[in-house]
């Protein structure tokens, strides 16, 4: 598996070095030396979400090739607004860049702007949009379109029948996730409205929300999960109610779990937008902007891709880690 990632991760510099142009040197841009560089990477992910671990795989591997220290920090509970003072504290500690998600625009406005107006390079990925990071002054933006890839499952799953549906959305609090269930909806020709459930993060509750959704809705026959912290409750709540396999089903994301079921038949396909990538391909690419000014001049889409029955099992033995 270490000579695999190797690979990998060679390949992935060699990409961005391949994309990259000679861009105006930014104020520390001189370090052509290869002395150690520090990042910070900050994610709005609470402590308990486990698709964060392929991100956090990522930047280790990074760090370790282009010789760089990169910092993971987070709110515990996901709180944006402990979000942004986290962003603050690591601007303060000015590092040689920084790397984020927009979770939401106008919570993280500010302490983003901040950073790129002390110098430090910034780099956006996850959530927030393309336009959004270039707003904020960012060199680049490494994620998936949101609204896109909940379009292209909403049209996958109107081709396989569906009318009524249900977004299991744990995230409710993120702009993002949002737009992931207002993509399905317009996928399917249809406007959201409550067909959204706040089902926070908590297994249990997320279960129970399910199945009283489906109970009080018998007609839904199309469901939307919006990743493993909705997606694993919402597979015991179909098994529990007989009906796993009976309703097609579709999630963000990828798990153990999650693949499992897909070869089960109970999910009908993943939406991967390769985790491995975002945070992998910041490192490399503030690497090289610190030290030689490089700087792709395009943004990177790491995602939608679809998983299904039929290609599963071509990553599902990295699932969780780099998948």
């Amino acid at each position: 598996m270490r000579n695999v990632l190797r690979k990998i991760g060679l390949s992935a510099m060699a990409a961005a070095g391949a994309v990259a142009f000679g861009l105006a040197a930014g104020p520390v841009a001189a370090q052509q030396n290869n002395e150690a560089l520090r990042f910070v990477l900050v994610s709005h992910a609470p402590n308990g979400d486990s698709w964060w671990n392929t991100v956090r795989n990522a930047i280790n591997e990074a760090g370790e090739r282009v010789n760089a220290e990169v910092e993971y920090r987070n709110p515990p509970n996901g709180d944006l607004a402990n979000m942004a003072r986290i962003i603050e504290q690591a601007v303060a500690s000015r590092p040689d860049g920084l790397i984020t998600t927009i979770a939401d625009y106008d919570v993280l406005e500010d302490p983003i702007r901040k950073a790129v107006q002390r110098g430090i390079p910034v780099i956006t990925i996850n959530s927030g949009t393309e336009e959004q990071s270039a707003e904020l002054g960012a060199s680049m933006h490494v994620g998936q379109p949101e609204h896109y890839a909940g379009l292209k499952a909403g049209e996958r799953a109107k081709e396989a029948g569906v009318t009524r549906f249900v977004c299991v959305n744990h995230y409710i609090t993120n702009p993002a996730s949002v737009e992931r269930c207002r993509g399905y909806a317009e996928g399917l020709g249809v406007e959201l409205g409550d067909q959204m459930i706040d089902a926070g993060i908590d297994p249990t509750e997320v279960q129970k929300k399910v199945a009283a959704y489906l109970r009080q809705n018998p007609d839904t026959n199309g469901i939307l999960a919006l990743g493993p912290n909705s997606a694993h409750p919402t597979i015991r709540a179909l098994k529990d109610l007989g009906v796993a396999g009976k309703v097609h089903f579709a999630t963000f994301d990828l798990s153990d779990p999650i693949a499992a079921a897909i070869q089960a038949g109970v999910v009908d396909f993943a939406i991967d937008q390769q985790p491995y990538l975002q945070g992998y391909m910041p490192v490399v690419t503030l690497a090289l902007y610190s030290r030689y000014g490089l700087m792709p001049a395009n943004n990177i889409r790491s995602g939608p891709g679809f998983v299904t029955k039929e290609n599963v099992d071509l990553v599902k033995e990295l699932a969780g880690r780099v998948r």
